[in-house]
């Protein structure tokens, strides 16, 4: 028996339509928008997510550093072992990327396992990956080791558990919106915990598959990981995890709790997107009006674009994403940082660029505009 999934109260179902609504509107606002700054925002997106996962793990690994080890870069501010976890997730996360439209797609306990190894692989044997427990698992209260939170499941009950959620997975609740079907697979994986380390990212990056699956937006926009991240955010994440799942496996409890923590997830993050597109489409706009003012070229855009929107930008990344080759990405950077657009910073290893004293400022206000944050469930 798995935990359940709820029935919806009105407010509830209020929430999912505004989420609707949203997710439609950014659908529209992104296939709108050109495709450059789409593909920047889509790579910054999955860095925000992977470096949240990082935060809830106890790694700590800054967005734009993350960016940076994706696009093959190593001269960042982050120890060996941050990197290992951040490029482990990354792996993880193409990968359920690339599923989003796979055909003849089914969940099964390989395809779980397989992720769970690319996830905790690097840790191998010492923390066994790819196969379930086989020991007993205490889950500890947060800055007490000693305190238990939850225990799991017996490790001889995970096998059958784990074949009914992978049932449920492929069939059960079809009918339920997609949001609440990826927020009762990470409860369940969560609580069945069927492995002996990584259970919280590959619940939470199971989340993320099911809605990638449910084909309204592109992978990069589904994941809530980069709001569960927040401090605030991640203590009420364990709260309501503790709250809902029990002391032990009990599937008999409530989960609406859990079904209106994850609509506060998806709406805020969907409201948190949207600024973010809002504000990305604005500053390209603002570069290309004033290209020719300041003899920059198209492609020169992407590097400041780049720069207002993250703070700063890497010759490896620029020459990606223009598909250049080291002189000429050199070449445009050294020409903007002549014309005092960019600065330099650091010496070859490790260079980037940031704002220069000629930089337009009217683009750097539009990145940087502030924005409200609404709790749908405020006036409940």
């Amino acid at each position: 028996m798995l935990y359940r999934t709820p029935r919806l109260e009105p407010l509830d179902i209020q929430v999912l339509d505004q989420i609707n609504a949203m997710r439609d509107e950014l659908r529209h606002a992104v296939r709108q928008a050109p495709a450059k700054w789409t593909l920047d925002l889509r790579k910054a997106l999955t860095a925000s997510a992977i470096a949240a996962s990082n935060t809830i793990e106890g790694y700590r690994v800054e967005a734009r550093d993350v960016a940076d080890l994706m696009d093959g870069e190593r001269e960042v501010e982050a120890s060996d072992e941050n990197k290992a976890e951040t490029l482990a997730y990354q792996q993880a996360m193409t990968y359920i990327q690339s599923l989003h439209d796979a055909p003849d797609f089914r969940y099964g306990k390989g395809l779980l396992n397989a992720l769970h190894w690319m996830l905790q692989g690097h840790h191998h044997p010492l923390k066994t990956a790819g196969q379930w427990r086989k020991t007993a698992i205490r889950i500890t209260a947060p800055g007490d080791d000693l305190a238990t939170d939850y225990e799991g499941p017996d490790q001889d009950l995970v096998p059958g558990l784990m074949s009914e959620l992978v049932d449920w997975l492929n069939g059960g609740d079809l009918d339920s919106h997609v949001l609440i079907r990826a927020a009762m697979a990470h409860l369940n994986l969560v609580k069945i915990h069927p492995w002996s380390d990584g259970n919280g990212r590959m619940s939470r990056s199971l989340q993320t598959l099911l809605i990638a699956r449910g084909g309204v937006l592109a992978p990069e926009f589904s994941s809530i990981e980069e709001w569960l991240g927040m401090p605030g955010n991640t203590w009420e994440y364990y709260k309501v995890l503790r709250e809902v799942g029990g002391p032990v496996w009990s599937p008999e409890r409530n989960t609406l709790p859990w079904i209106k923590f994850n609509l506060l997830a998806y709406h805020q993050q969907t409201q948190r997107v949207r600024r973010r597109v809002d504000r990305s489409n604005e500053c390209w706009i603002q570069l290309i009006e004033t290209a020719d003012a300041y003899g920059v070229t198209e492609r020169q855009t992407t590097a400041l674009h780049e720069v207002a929107m993250v703070g700063r930008v890497r010759r490896s990344r620029y020459e990606k994403a223009e598909a250049l080759n080291n002189q000429q990405a050199t070449r445009d950077l050294q020409a903007l940082t002549k014309a005092g657009l960019l600065t330099a910073v650091g010496q070859t290893k490790g260079r980037h660029y940031v704002a220069g004293p000629r930089f337009p400022q009217q683009v750097l206000a539009t990145a940087q505009r502030p924005h409200t944050i609404v709790n749908p469930y405020a006036a409940e």
